[in-house]
């Protein structure tokens, strides 16, 4: 299966080869265990030595990034855009040592959610009033503590597919943050028009 993301075409199989592996593993992920998750899909980056894997890597794990820090974001996303500008080796030694600054991050409650608010924005515009209603509700019960990060991007991953955001079915955020083992609010809600 092919997605196309940011109009570059990504093969998903090891996407969806991640995913089966660690299927059952996510309640049990660490801060250090997705650190090493995503420098070893860096590794693959500087083996390949191709600017397009590089922007393929920024843009599959933007909302990862973005929960650790926003800040390092827009520095990656600089380096990424430096590439006719700079020697690739330099761009992907600066690359790696930004990457590590922003892993060191520990994502909060207020970085979370402001991922999931950027989310939100793909399909804000075509959820019902329902379906709007309960994606706040969800927003609320995670600050509010009563269900974690990987509830409701549990809730929301399959939403995703079903408005057909591309650009998000390749996120690294969901594969490491969700737990895809609880049942989906919005699936039944679907059900119910």
């Amino acid at each position: 299966m092919q997605i196309v993301i940011d109009h570059r075409v990504c093969q998903v199989t090891e996407l969806k080869k991640d995913e089966t592996m660690m299927q059952n593993y996510h309640k049990v992920l660490t801060q250090k265990e997705i650190k090493e998750f995503v420098l070893d899909k860096f590794q693959n980056v500087k083996k390949s030595n191709k600017v397009k894997e590089l922007v393929e890597f920024q843009a599959m794990n933007k909302f990862l990034i973005m929960a650790h820090n926003q800040e390092e974001l827009k520095v990656l996303g600089r380096i990424v855009a430096s590439n006719k500008k700079v020697k690739f080796s330099e761009m992907l030694e600066e690359y790696e040592k930004n990457l590590g600054l922003c892993l060191q991050f520990k994502p909060t409650i207020k970085t979370h959610s402001n991922v999931i608010m950027h989310i939100f924005g793909f399909f804000s515009k075509e959820f019902s009033h329902l379906e709007r209603d309960k994606f706040f509700d969800l927003l609320k019960n995670y600050k509010n503590e009563t269900i974690t990060i990987g509830d409701i991007l549990a809730e929301i991953h399959p939403i995703v597919f079903r408005f057909n955001k591309t650009y998000l079915a390749g996120q690294t955020y969901f594969l490491l943050y969700s737990n895809p083992a609880n049942g989906n609010i919005f699936k039944i809600l679907e059900n119910q028009k």
